[in-house]
């Protein structure tokens, strides 16, 4: 069993109200072999919400929008109920939306929204990772 971005699965959940279907990840849930989940929305989050980078600050990391918002407590609240999940089901591999504040594995945007990519993971991707959960974005697919 799989826990996988929502948004790969076709689910109009992004920031933009849209999705990033995958066909492959649309194909496992259909199967029952995978689980949806946006950690953003699970957090509390609103579709469609202004996007949100995460910000490398010194001693402390934080997720904030466009505007100058700081999300980080429902982006962390969103994380945590998305290892929740990934526990309760005893789920062991996930496939996450490549460079989200949330799910993105090996690359994020860099806090500018400028487009820059620098290494690092989402907040959601992170926990997963902490957890022992193995984690692939839809391009390793």
């Amino acid at each position: 069993m799989y826990l996988v971005s929502a948004c790969l699965a076709g689910i109009n959940c992004r920031y933009d109200g849209r999705d990033s279907v995958n066909e492959r990840v649309v194909e496992l849930v259909k199967q029952g072999k995978a689980i949806p989940v946006c950690p953003e929305q699970l957090g509390g989050l609103t579709t469609p919400r202004i996007s949100c980078e995460i910000m490398n600050q010194p001693g402390k990391q934080r997720i904030i929008n466009k505007e100058g918002t700081d999300r980080t407590e429902e982006f962390l609240l969103g994380a945590e109920r998305t290892l929740a999940i990934a526990k309760a089901l005893g789920i062991k591999k996930a496939i996450m939306k490549s460079k989200s504040p949330s799910c993105g594995c090996g690359q994020i945007y860099d806090g500018t929204f400028s487009g820059k990519l620098i290494p690092g993971n989402g907040m959601a991707t992170e926990l997963l990772l902490q957890d022992g959960i193995e984690v692939w974005t839809e391009k390793e697919l």
